[in-house]
């Protein structure tokens, strides 16, 4: 073939190479049409695709959506069926609530309300139109129940609450108060935490709350109510000049009833209701007998205000007895103490008023004497006075918390008797901490018994015009008030502090002892004796006697006109004393008074002139002897 080819010549091989070129120019011209074709179909293949993906993708959407409103329709059918169940089983839950709680039994008939609960909430958030019927009938259903079980609650408890107890009882045999049984206590628990969850739902104050306040609240408070009226009556006493004494009112008992009472309502209040409860139901069962509290001391307190003298350690009393009531209530209940508060206040106000009103009590009274015994006997506001003071300390422990509050002094302020007050019963943080209660009432007392004396002598000066008498009067006083003290639970507080007294009884003794001024003057002489013939050292009937024979007839007259006059005077002197109504301690201070003024004065006269009548006794009355007898008996 090669060698055919060969010999073909040039020619033929290039009619073979064009042959080749013609044939790749063909593929080349096929294969560039067959590129057109493809990007052709290309284009047309992305077209249709987008076409798809326009039509494909709502398709998609609407299929989940169609999905999940599938699941939604069959969680609604299967909510239907739920719902259906308590419609359905109404029948058998009305015929336990028509049957009531006593004979359903109050744990079933409970449970059977509660489902109803249940029901009626579930068809609300259904809010399908096709259970409004039923969610009307169970409404009405579920009212009845709950007005049945209100109704058992009331009948419950007004079977165990009595119209009312006698305190008395308790108290003197030392029971506890009686609290509702315990099998009550539970079955009204039921209903009151049943009755509370409505309530609190429905932001509606629980109904059974009330009902436990209407019902024992008047039991509570007729239950006290005689002991109110006691505490009033055993205020009035039967001789209304005595001074009050401690325990002789009935409040003390009236508040511990009252506690006694009170504890036993919080402890039921805490067995049957919620903590968040506990307070105001507390609070409104006591609602009643705190009201009748405020308006028994109120009248008290009338009663106390115009006997003050004598009736004002009961308002201290009152203080301490209702102060005290009340701490014990606010550490166990933490309640009530702003309503005691309120009702102690116009006792308090008057307690702490009392001071000044005391002290201007005192000035008036005697300012409004017309008379004083003209023998010196002390007057009988002494003892009035000091027999308060003495009724005061018996109740030292609220007068301190007074003082305290008033400050020392503070009884001397112009507002002292204005009666202000807070409603708030004081507390240890609202004092001066450093202050001593006790202390400031030993200096009111000391104040008591300054006024009291000034006030007496002011008044003596003006009534008594024998200054002897006036000093007997004012020694008197002195004496008593001391005697009052030393005898009394005052000793303790005054006994380091009557440097007052010993002020006042000199002054006594100066008024008493002014007459010894008038008979030493008898005693005195001016006569001069010759010098030549005065006579040696001697015995004293010698002395006596040469000082006599030395007198001059004018001297001797003199001297004898003394020793008359001397005796006139201290005759008289002692009729007077003797005709005193001087006290034990008073005749003997003053007896020893004049003694000590008198006695050496008479003795050296007597020793220097006793021979002016030659012991015939004409005018020397009393010799050394007997003039001590005189003025030793001047002090017994």
């Amino acid at each position: 073939m090669a060698v055919g080819l060969a010999s073909a010549g040039p020619h033929v091989v290039d009619e073979e190479a064009r042959a080749e070129v013609d044939v790749l120019n063909s593929r080349l011209e096929k294969t560039a049409q067959l590129t057109k074709k493809i990007q052709a179909s290309l284009g047309r293949l992305e077209t249709t695709g987008q076409s798809v993906r326009d039509v494909a993708g709502p398709l998609s959407g609407e299929t989940r959506r169609l999905q999940v409103l599938g699941n939604n329709i069959n969680a609604v059918l299967s909510a239907i069926d739920r719902l259906r169940q308590p419609a359905d089983s109404k029948n058998d839950e009305e015929q336990i609530v028509r049957a009531g709680p006593e004979k359903a039994g109050l744990s079933n008939y409970l449970a059977s309300v509660k489902r109803l609960n249940r029901a009626y909430a579930d068809m609300q958030a259904s809010n399908l139109r096709a259970n409004q019927d039923t969610m009307a009938d169970l409404s009405r259903l579920i009212k009845t129940a709950n007005t049945q079980l209100e109704s058992h609650y009331e009948n419950l408890l007004r079977a165990e609450t009595p119209r009312s107890i006698e305190p008395l009882h308790f108290i003197t045999k030392d029971k506890p108060f009686p609290a509702l049984p315990q099998d009550k206590v539970t079955r009204l628990g039921l209903v009151s935490a049943y009755i509370a969850s409505i309530s609190q739902r429905s932001g509606q104050e629980s109904p059974v709350a009330r009902i436990y306040a209407e019902l024992r609240g008047p039991y509570v408070s007729s239950s006290l109510v005689n002991l109110a009226a006691a505490s009033v009556n055993t205020a009035k006493k039967k001789n209304p000049s005595a001074v009050y004494r401690a325990g002789s009112n009935g409040i003390g008992t009236y508040a511990q009833a009252m506690e006694g009472m009170f504890l036993a309502e919080y402890d039921n209040i805490c067995s049957i209701f919620t903590r968040e409860d506990w307070g105001l139901v507390f609070q409104a069962t006591c609602q009643a007998a705190l009201a009748e509290l405020a308006r028994t001391l109120r009248e008290i307190n009338a009663h106390i205000k115009s006997h003050l003298s004598t009736d004002c350690a009961l308002a201290y009393e009152i203080v301490e007895i209702v102060s005290t009531l009340s701490s014990k209530l606010e550490t166990r209940t933490g309640e009530l103490k702003t309503a005691l508060a309120a009702a102690l206040k116009p006792v308090r106000d008057t307690a702490k008023s009392s001071l000044a009103e005391l002290l201007d009590d005192t000035r008036r009274k005697i300012g409004n004497m017309q008379a004083l015994p003209a023998d010196g006997a002390t007057a009988p506001i002494v003892t009035e006075t000091m027999q308060r003071l003495q009724a005061m300390v018996e109740f030292i422990r609220p007068i301190s918390s007074i003082m305290i509050s008033l400050g020392d002094g503070g009884w001397k302020s112009p507002g002292a008797s204005s009666g202000r007050s807070t409603d708030a019963i004081p507390s240890l943080a609202s004092f001066d901490i450093g202050a001593d209660g006790k202390d400031i009432f030993a200096k009111y007392c000391l104040d008591t018994i300054e006024v009291l004396l000034s006030s007496l002598e002011q008044k003596a000066r003006i009534l008594i015009k024998v200054k002897a008498a006036n000093g007997v009067f004012i020694a008197n006083s002195v004496v008593i008030i001391q005697r009052m003290i030393w005898d009394s639970d005052l000793a303790p507080l005054l006994s380091s502090r009557l440097d007052v007294l010993d002020t006042w009884r000199k002054k006594a003794t100066v008024l008493y002892t002014d007459v010894c001024k008038d008979l030493s003057v008898y005693l005195f002489d001016t006569i001069h004796t010759n010098r030549s013939a005065r006579p040696t050292s001697g015995s004293a009937q010698a002395d006596s006697a040469s000082i006599v024979k030395a007198l001059g007839s004018k001297d001797r007259d003199k001297i004898k006109e003394k020793f008359t006059q001397f005796n006139s005077a201290f005759d008289e002197m002692v009729t007077r004393h003797k005709s005193y109504s001087m006290e034990r301690e008073v005749r003997a201070m003053f007896g020893e008074d004049i003694r000590q003024k008198l006695q050496p004065l008479y003795d050296r006269f007597w020793d220097r002139y006793h021979e002016i009548d030659k012991g015939k006794g004409k005018y020397v009355k009393y010799d050394k002897a007997s003039i001590a007898a005189v003025f030793l008996s001047l002090a017994s």
